[in-house]
């Protein structure tokens, strides 16, 4: 599978020309930086996508998709979009770009979807041209369904072979997570078509889903691919605390519920196990919760002094979080906007070297982070 970079650097033209509204001025330790707002006027948007041509995707919770085309928004959605449920924290979730998305204009989104049987998470596969998406197929439906309208996760990314990842939340339902002949409370790993990927970790083994590339995931609401090392990283919201930063590996239990450094929203105990046999412990974890969503490692060079750090949103505390991390520990940990006061949904690293946000409102934004000067 080739890698993205035609098409990040098809990116970089033009969107280093985007229109934008200049905004606030915020300082770091070691930076001084502005956040320029793009777009305005989205329905909780959810995730951010960057296309070729220098437009921008964006989904609404909603359930459109939409393009912010020479600095505006577009004023008609993308048309096509797969039948979806807005439930509770269902709705149209993640969109990721293909690979070779220049030469197939291929997409995919997450989403809830509801039938007589319940709620679930999807992803459809989908060719977009002229504004409107055709050949929709759904490629991936976790099961079982439940009357439950949370925590669909939804998150996707691609490895460097071409496999899709696609994060799915316990749905509510705790011990689902550690229940491998059930979808719920894990990562999925497939392919394009949505078959198993070929060297899935539990291929042979009855009693784990073939699609299972990990388990024992609460609700990851950022997923993101090291730059370097080509390894998934993830990120999961907590209850009570215990929100966790993970490097995923394939056949690994992340422990949810039987290990967490949070407690239950009733202020009673979950368990009061960190650690146990044969459980992965988080590379880092937050208590009390910040409710983490979206995740990124800048690799630009506006800011060298960001460049390699890993970046969070966080929707409770409204801040951005950024993560040094040497050696597998995070060796640093700056709180940045919280004057802002915004939920921050989303967080991408554009390919001219910014960093990318969304906020999570009735009337959301996408901002752009760059250098002040």
């Amino acid at each position: 599978m080739p890698s993205i970079k035609p098409l990040a650097m098809a990116c970089c033209i033009y969107l280093s020309a985007l229109p934008c509204a200049f905004g606030q001025t915020f300082s770091s330790d070691d930076v001084t930086f502005r956040l320029d707002t793009v777009a305005a006027g989205l329905e909780h948007p959810w995730s951010l996508a960057f296309l070729p041509d220098g437009s921008l995707l964006v989904t609404e919770r909603a359930g459109r998709l939409r393009i912010i085309r020479d600095g505006k928004l577009v004023p008609e959605p993308v048309a096509g979009v797969p039948d979806l449920v807005v439930s509770g924290q269902g709705g149209l979730l993640d969109v990721l770009l293909h690979p070779e998305f220049v030469e197939n204009r291929t997409l995919f989104l997450s989403y809830s979807h509801r039938n007589r049987d319940g709620m679930t998470t999807r992803v459809a596969r989908a060719t977009l041209a002229n504004d409107r998406l055709t050949d929709v197929e759904v490629i991936f439906e976790a099961g079982p369904r439940s009357g439950k309208n949370r925590h669909f996760a939804g998150r996707m990314a691609f490895d460097g072979a071409g496999n899709l990842y696609i994060a799915v939340g316990d749905r509510g339902e705790m011990d689902r997570a550690q229940d491998t002949s059930d979808d719920a409370g894990g990562v999925h790993r497939i392919t394009i078509d949505g078959e198993p990927a070929a060297d899935n970790p539990d291929l042979d083994n009855a009693r784990i889903n073939d699609t299972f590339f990990t388990w024992g995931n609460r609700n990851i609401q950022g997923m993101t691919v090291h730059p370097v090392t080509g390894a998934v990283w993830t990120h999961e919201h907590g209850p009570r605390g215990g929100d966790e930063i993970n490097i995923l590996s394939a056949g690994t239990n992340y422990g949810w519920p039987e290990i967490t450094y949070g407690i239950d929203y009733s202020g009673l105990p979950i368990t009061l196990n960190t650690e146990k046999e044969g459980m992965a412990r988080p590379l880092h974890y937050w208590d009390p919760s910040i409710a983490p969503s979206g995740m990124a490692f800048y690799t630009g060079s506006q800011i060298p002094e960001w460049r390699g750090d890993l970046f969070v949103g966080a929707l409770k505390m409204r801040k951005l979080v950024r993560l040094r991390i040497k050696d597998g520990t995070v060796v640093e940990e700056e709180d940045l906007l919280e004057d802002l006061g915004a939920r921050i949904r989303d967080v991408r690293a554009g390919p001219e070297g910014a960093l990318w946000l969304l906020t999570d409102a009735p009337e959301g934004k996408v901002y752009r982070l760059v250098p002040a000067q």
